[in-house]
């Protein structure tokens, strides 16, 4: 019983977009999920899975957490009442997460960055991450330690690259 819950749970999700930049950009401390104020058209939009988490970021101003730069492409089959596609969106977290994540923003210089964009049950969610900035030298150790990681599991399977 407890299985079937589990996979139910895992399809009740659908994958939008992801920030895979944000992973090689930013050192991710914690993990969070929200909800998003979205009109009809930008949720038609992204049922279409037209959206992108390019270069944006969330902003915490007078209590309320927004999601800026975030561009969610115009709906095509609407008329001329369509959405902005880089307007500023509410996200819905609970006061003590607000609270909580105004403290350490404001005490750490961590931010707060869109991981993936998703539905959950018929619900837009975006996870955001509380991240912490790579230096370049950050970088490149991540990359090498990757390398070298895929290298290893390369030799583990028998792969032979001399063929």
């Amino acid at each position: 019983m407890r299985l079937a819950l589990c996979v139910t749970k895992i399809m009740a999700e659908k994958l939008i977009c992801q920030n895979r930049k944000a992973w090689h950009e930013y050192f991710i401390e914690d993990r969070f999920e929200a909800g998003m104020v979205l009109l009809g058209t930008e949720v038609k939009s992204l049922r279409e899975g037209k959206a992108s988490l390019g270069d944006s970021y969330a902003k915490i101003k007078e209590g309320e957490i927004f999601l800026v730069d975030a561009h969610i492409n115009p709906y095509g089959h609407a008329n001329r009442f369509n959405h902005d596609p880089l307007r500023p969106r509410k996200l819905l977290l609970h006061k003590n997460e607000i609270r909580r994540l105004i403290g350490k923003v404001q005490e750490k210089g961590l931010t707060l960055i869109p991981l993936r964009l998703y539905f959950s049950d018929g619900k837009a969610k975006v996870e955001l991450g509380l991240a912490k900035g790579k230096k370049l030298y950050d970088k490149r150790e991540t990359l090498k330690r990757k390398a070298v990681e895929r290298d290893m599991e390369r030799g583990r399977k028998g792969f032979d690259g001399d063929r």
